[in-house]
């Protein structure tokens, strides 16, 4: 009953991130509403430590054993250094570079959703056993998400945003 209650808040706090963080990423919240942006920021971040905390404590129980709980372990200490980098960024006032690292973090939001997508994938449109495709899903999730990130950061954020550029520049 503990796991249980805990995966709810992991749950309800992943939710939150990926709202908060969706939201953050609109040029109209961030030119128009910055204490919003800045306050919601905070909100993010604080989402982003439960749920690492929560799937610490849950990743011991995952689905595959040691061979999930390891990456989902990993990731543990990943996602929250990313998202370090970024706060990190913007109190240098490196705007941009903080938009591409607050990127390569809110891409981890969506790793529950693209283990389940990878695992169907595997399940049922290879047959492979449920325990097997999930434990290829999380590895192929985590891989994914960091080349997505990647690809949106080099691509998407390449350039700095004009009305905005890096405050040091200015």
């Amino acid at each position: 009953s503990a796991w249980l209650n805990v995966m709810y808040v992991h749950v309800i706090f992943a939710c939150i991130a990926m709202v908060g963080g969706a939201m953050n990423f609109s040029n109209t919240v961030l030119q128009k509403y910055r204490r919003f942006h800045r306050a919601n920021g905070y909100v993010y971040v604080a989402s982003v430590m439960v749920v690492v905390l929560t799937s610490g404590y849950m990743a011991p129980y995952a689905t595959g054993g040691k061979l999930t709980s390891v990456p989902f372990n990993l990731l543990n200490i990943i996602w929250p250094a990313i998202t370090v980098i970024a706060i990190l960024k913007i109190k240098k006032k490196q705007i941009h570079q903080h938009r591409q690292w607050m990127a390569r973090s809110y891409a981890f939001c969506f790793t529950n959703l693209f283990i389940h997508l990878f695992a169907a994938v595997f399940h049922s449109g290879f047959g492979l056993a449920y325990k097997t495709s999930y434990v290829i899903g999380v590895y192929s999730a985590i891989l994914s998400l960091f080349l997505l990130a990647e690809i949106v950061v080099r691509t998407v954020f390449r350039e700095p945003l004009p009305q905005l550029g890096d405050v040091k520049s200015r």
